[in-house]
């Protein structure tokens, strides 16, 4: 794992001009305090602060690999402490005869650079101190970026995972039906028979293809319904009565994939099953502000007796629709009169 201080281009701009102001500074102390010749103030100060900018970049690795599991928190303290100590040593080592070299004549200065090595180490110390606290807060803050990540990622597992459980609940019921209808087509009508199947497949196969995906255009959605309904309309006869008023505008919208059918079904058991006569279920789309408006309405007999069930589709419905969009308010269910409406609402964004 790369030290987070060159991960980023203004890190290591920043770091860089963190040390220059340093050597800046304490190139001006030795020179203007102590008296030191300008180029070995320069020198000196570039030796050294160049020197412990290179150690403190590898501290990461030794605070990231070795020292970061530490259970108990006096090892951690003895860790730290040997590697402190040998990280000064070395640092005050190498500088020192390295500037013993660059100026072996310099009697004065060594002079100076032997009275500067207490200073010299407590500035080491303070160095090493700001170099464990920054890296100990990058570590905290990427165990914390990690726990968000894995948080989310199963987050988005397990929404996936209840869409995938909210798309694949069809009705058993259709299909148990569809399959009687084709059963005794089979005798009567073996050509509509045939015609059934392919439409069941088709409507089948779309919705498996889909399972993986998100969304639909309202196009497919609604060649994909009209599947479902001939399929319908050959239980129900001419008491099924479908209308749609769909401007082409909307067509290539997109929908979460499998929304619209719950509704048609939902339609067609509270409007058609108990009835005698036509009814019509009609779909209406329109485009109102940012947002996508599909109606569907049955007209229905409040007094006939309604077939029982436990509104599972528009349940998943609201559910679906919470999910990918973090909203509530997107299918409305009202009763008017004779006339039943489901509004759902569909953020264009």
């Amino acid at each position: 794992m790369l030290n987070p201080i060159i991960k980023n281009r203004n890190y290591i701009f920043a770091y860089g001009s963190i040390w220059f102001t340093i050597f800046l500074i304490q190139t001006f102390i030795v020179n203007f305090f102590y008296g030191v010749d300008s180029v070995i103030s320069l020198v000196d100060s570039g030796v050294f602060n160049l020197l412990f900018a290179l150690i403190g970049l590898n501290l990461w690795y030794v605070i990231r690999f070795n020292l970061k599991e530490t259970p108990n928190i006096f090892d951690l303290l003895f860790n730290h402490l040997i590697v402190a100590v040998l990280a000064i040593a070395g640092w005050i080592t190498i500088s020192y005869f390295t500037l013993i070299y660059i100026f072996p004549d310099a009697d004065s200065y060594r002079i100076f650079l032997n009275e500067s090595l207490p200073w010299r180490v407590i500035t080491g110390i303070f160095y090493y101190l700001l170099f464990v606290m920054y890296y100990y807060v990058m570590l905290y803050y990427e165990d914390l970026q990690e726990k968000l990540k894995v948080e989310a990622e199963l987050k988005n597992l397990v929404n996936e995972a209840e869409l995938t459980a909210l798309r694949s609940q069809i009705n058993p019921h259709f299909l148990f039906n569809s399959l009687n209808s084709i059963s005794s087509l089979t005798i009567t009508n073996p050509d509509k028979a045939q015609d059934m199947v392919i439409k069941l497949s088709d409507f089948l196969r779309y919705t498996l293809s889909h399972d993986k995906n998100e969304e639909a255009s309202l196009e497919e959605e609604f060649s994909n319904l009209h599947r479902y309904l001939d399929i319908e309309k050959i239980r129900f006869g001419h008491r099924l009565n479908f209308s749609t008023n769909i401007p082409a505008d909307c067509k290539d919208f997109m929908i979460p994939n499998m929304i619209l059918q719950p509704l048609i079904e939902n339609a067609i058991k509270h409007g058609v099953y108990n009835s005698t006569e036509e009814v019509l279920v009609e779909l209406v789309c329109k485009q109102e502000d940012q947002n996508i408006i599909i109606e569907i309405s049955n007209e229905y007999d409040p007094d006939s007796v309604k077939k029982k069930g436990n509104g599972i589709g528009l349940k998943n419905i609201r559910k679906r629709l919470q999910i990918i969009y973090k909203r509530r308010d997107l299918l409305e269910i009202s009763a008017e009169k004779l006339v039943f409406r489901a509004t759902l609402k569909i953020p264009i964004s």
